[in-house]
């Protein structure tokens, strides 16, 4: 799924944010801490982040017939 640009409820703009996000919890930060540094204070923008999953390197692996 790809990040949307702005948050579903709020409007927030929040998808320039996701590469930081992704970068700093790979290297073993907590997601909390990284969402309060980035700015993201509501819990729907939050929700976005957390509830976000990477398939485009699990779906490439499967070719189209």
């Amino acid at each position: 799924m790809i990040i949307p640009i702005r948050c579903f409820s709020c409007g927030k703009p929040i998808a320039h944010l996701w590469a930081e996000f992704k970068k700093r919890v790979a290297e073993g930060e907590s997601a909390k801490i990284v969402l309060d540094e980035l700015g993201l204070e509501r819990y729907c923008c939050k929700s976005m982040f957390l509830g976000q999953e990477d398939y485009i390197e699990l779906l490439s692996n499967f070719k189209k017939s």
